[in-house]
């Protein structure tokens, strides 16, 4: 089976409200999964019915060939974004009460969890109190708590917010180590190039409705353009830039270069193929600068949810 979890024709209402609307996804085992959607779209709802904190009106939810349910409970590990660790509890304590309600003894989760305090360069932190913390202090002991059980899906809610660029990117390389150990991630996110930089699979949550999905590269494969950021040295800038205007959709280009160049950007015409578009670009100057522009996950987050 390559999926662990598979959410099929999932919808939720509350009252007249409609939170979820027949939502179905994949999230492939080993996999980085990005669920996308501006606020109130119905992520969070997706994610609290994923670890059972509520239950879908219609539609099944299936973790690793199962039909989910209470065992599935220690199978899971949830960073929500709104935390909930208890502020007066010392550091260890409560890190301690955490890992055993996940099923770890108390002597294996000491183990687990100097582990973790060392890795992260935390251990003197075990005897504060939680209100004692700064709120980036308090997310990497909810990040251990997290993950510390090793369960088979971990589920992250914006799991930089609070932090730092330098312990930000601490989290983002321990993600990464976790999903190359075998585990499979949820990830949700308003940073998108956070998304970039993570993510296998995505799917876009718009009005409580999926609108998108797929693996990453094939999203941006599907909405790319097939125009060109270009950069050109010529004796001729105006007339080389009607000259293509009459061939292409040219369009001005700001990026840095070191000299004075023409910049465009050049929608090439269906069947025009790059190579032969820049030998033709090569007998009209020194092409400096010749780069396929790639849409970003968001500019094609801010596409699609206009568009829908």
């Amino acid at each position: 089976m390559n999926n662990l979890l598979v959410a099929d024709s999932v919808s939720k209402n509350f009252g007249n409200f409609k939170a979820l609307n027949n939502v179905s996804i994949q999230v492939p085992k080993g996999s980085i999964f990005g669920l996308l959607g501006p606020n109130g779209a119905g992520k969070t709802t997706l994610i609290r019915i994923i670890n059972q904190i509520t239950m879908p009106d219609t539609g099944t939810v299936h973790l690793d060939g199962e039909l989910l349910n209470q065992n599935h409970i220690k199978d899971i590990g949830y960073l929500p974004e709104e935390r909930g660790l208890y502020k007066s509890m010392k550091v260890g304590e409560q890190a301690l009460y955490l890992a055993q309600l996940k099923g770890l003894s108390k002597a294996e989760a000491k183990t687990r969890l100097k582990y973790w305090f060392d890795r992260l360069e935390i251990g003197d932190w075990w005897n504060k109190k939680i209100q004692e913390l700064s709120k980036g202090m308090a997310q990497k002991i909810q990040f251990v708590v997290t993950v510390l059980h090793e369960p088979k899906l971990l589920i992250f809610d914006e799991p930089f917010s609070g932090f730092d660029p330098i312990n930000a990117n601490l989290i983002k390389d321990e993600i990464l180590r976790l999903r190359e150990n075998g585990a499979t991630i949820i990830f949700s996110t308003h940073r998108m190039e956070s998304v970039e930089e993570l993510c296998d699979d995505i799917a876009l949550i718009h009005q409580s409705n999926k609108i998108l999905d797929g693996k990453l590269v094939d999203v941006k494969r599907q909405y790319k353009t097939n125009t060109y950021e270009v950069g050109i040295k010529t004796n001729e800038n105006t007339i080389l830039q009607q000259e293509l205007s009459e061939k292409f959709r040219v369009s001005n280009a700001n990026f840095k270069t070191l000299d004075d160049e023409l910049k465009l950007n050049i929608k090439l015409n269906e069947g025009d193929k790059p190579n032969d578009f820049l030998s033709y670009l090569t007998t009209k100057g020194n092409v400096s600068h010749f780069v396929e522009l790639i849409p970003s996950v968001n500019d094609i987050f801010i596409q699609t949810v206009k568009n829908n």
